[in-house]
């Protein structure tokens, strides 16, 4: 079966830092990109950070450059978010989303999502 799980989130006081992981199986993890997405109450979902099938290229939202950081392990089947300097803004539910192009369109997995909390 195939699963995307982040973990990882939490309450942490402005300032704070976090890691979030999503962890892949089921699938051949190192063939996909990698993005992380967060949706805050009321609010669109919106594109966070990604990272390329072999992690050579990586992109950022203009709102978390220099804060966040977006890493993988094919190795270990797991992207990660590393968030620090963390503002209340930053709350939202952070979703990963695993997506790779195949002969027959494209492949789009998503996780359950993991709740991040920024608040003094």
């Amino acid at each position: 079966q195939v699963h995307v799980v982040e973990s990882g989130g939490g309450l942490v006081q402005p300032g704070g830092s976090l890691r979030l992981s999503c962890a892949a199986s089921g699938f051949t993890f190192s063939r996909y990109a990698v993005r992380w997405y967060r949706q805050a109450p009321g609010k669109e979902r919106e594109l966070v950070a990604g990272i390329s099938s072999a992690g050579g290229v990586t992109n950022y939202a203009d709102s978390v450059k220099g804060r966040f950081t977006i890493s993988r392990d094919n190795a270990k089947n797991t992207a990660y978010l590393q968030m620090n300097s963390l503002r209340p803004e930053d709350t939202a539910v952070y979703y990963c989303n695993a997506v790779t192009s195949a002969t027959t369109g494209v492949v789009d997995l998503w996780g359950q999502g993991t709740q991040v909390t920024v608040s003094s």
